[in-house]
């Protein structure tokens, strides 16, 4: 994994020192796209105007925004000594965003940012953070994505807030509830990676730099990549369903057939390889690499169901089957928010033949939650 820059005395100005007005003449800059790069179609004002301009072609547009806090979302120094850099930190808020628009079939279209920072956070880190969100728009695919404004504030940790649009292309979205009994289910990217990275910079037992495999997990906690583009390929191959798995693949998969009214059998050898490039860190941590891949979701892969018939696009891989549910079993009613306002069954999930509960403990878990039992990290 590529080191960040380590921030030490020779780490130059502080934003307290240099002032908003400063600040955002050396930030904004390193938000747009270098030569070789190409401009946004969708971008028709950019930053430096009261709001930005974004063209929404078929009058319509998908939206949503996500928050990283310090403390409970990234840390910038790990147990491990690994570091988190304002480029890593830039990085995950481009993947985390953009894979939202893509579960809903949708092409990342703009990106406006919100920072608020301590006084003292090097200028460097800043400087930083606007490079990684631009390399993580990238390293997506998203290149018809702007970056188009935001806003800073001060704070007594580092928050980061994005919102993402993104253009239908005149389909209709891809919504959680429109699984049906007979479709595949399937994964585009992979999963379990950074769910394991994270528990690679929690343990003293990692030692940064010293083991290359393991050093990509953590890379992969760190900085995320979504196969964005595979978000409106599964729209125009007929996606009957779709989530972004960032809470875990059984919590974020049993959403999405608690809103569809239907259950899933998950094929439990297509779940081993999933688990296979795990097995390093699964042995140093003397962890069950199948507990990342049931309950990591921070690589942001997209989960899916397609009819059966459909051939899938390059980089998809069948994960199992969705099944009828038993009469009686209605789908839960998601809340404005996208909650519901009762448990998740816990009889929707199966590997092979097994309900998720009745799984071995060593690979059972319940998924992130930013309000559930959670104290940061």
């Amino acid at each position: 994994m590529e080191q960040g820059r380590r921030e030490g005395a020779d780490a130059g100005p502080t934003v307290g020192q240099l002032g908003e007005t400063r600040l955002i003449g050396r930030f904004a800059p390193l938000l747009r796209p270098g030569p070789a790069e190409p401009a946004s179609p969708y971008e028709l004002l950019g930053p430096g105007d009261d709001c930005a301009v974004v063209a929404a072609p078929d009058g319509r547009f998908v939206i949503s925004t996500d928050t990283q806090v310090q403390g409970q979302d990234f840390e910038l120094h790990w147990p491990s000594g690994a570091e988190s850099t304002g480029f890593d930190t830039g990085h995950k808020c481009a993947t985390q965003n953009l894979a939202d628009a893509a579960a809903m079939g949708a092409v990342p279209s703009s990106l406006v940012v919100s920072l608020a920072l301590p006084p003292a956070t090097p200028v460097r880190w800043v400087e930083d953070f606007a490079r990684g969100l631009r390399a993580g728009v990238l390293a997506c695919g998203a290149t018809s994505c702007g970056i188009v404004g935001g806003d800073l504030s001060a704070s007594r940790e580092i928050s980061v807030t994005a919102t993402v649009t993104g253009d239908l292309q005149g389909r209709r979205p891809v919504r959680r509830n429109g699984a049906e009994p007979g479709d595949l289910v399937v994964l585009a990217g992979t999963v379990g990676r950074a769910a394991a990275g994270l528990d690679l910079l929690l343990s003293t037992d990692y030692v940064p730099g010293r083991d290359a495999v393991l050093d990509e997990l953590a890379g992969c906690q760190l900085r995320p990549v979504s196969p964005v583009g595979l978000g409106p390929a599964l729209a125009r191959a007929g996606a009957t369903a779709m989530i972004d798995v960032s809470d875990g693949l059984l919590r974020d998969l049993t959403r999405m057939a608690e809103a569809s009214g239907i259950d899933v059998a998950l094929d439990p050898q297509a779940l081993a390889e999933l688990a296979k490039p795990l097995a390093a860190a699964g042995r140093l941590l003397v962890r069950d690499p199948l507990y990342w891949v049931l309950n990591g979701g921070e690589d942001h892969g997209l989960l899916s169901t397609v009819p059966s018939h459909v051939q899938l696009p390059e980089g998809v891989r069948p994960l199992g089957s969705v099944l009828a549910s038993p009469p009686g079993q209605e789908g839960a009613q998601a809340g404005p928010l996208g909650g519901s306002d009762r448990e998740p069954a816990p009889d929707r999930i199966r590997i092979g033949t097994t309900p998720v509960h009745e799984l071995p403990a060593r690979v059972r878990g319940r998924g992130w939650d930013h309000f559930e039992s959670q104290e940061g990290f």
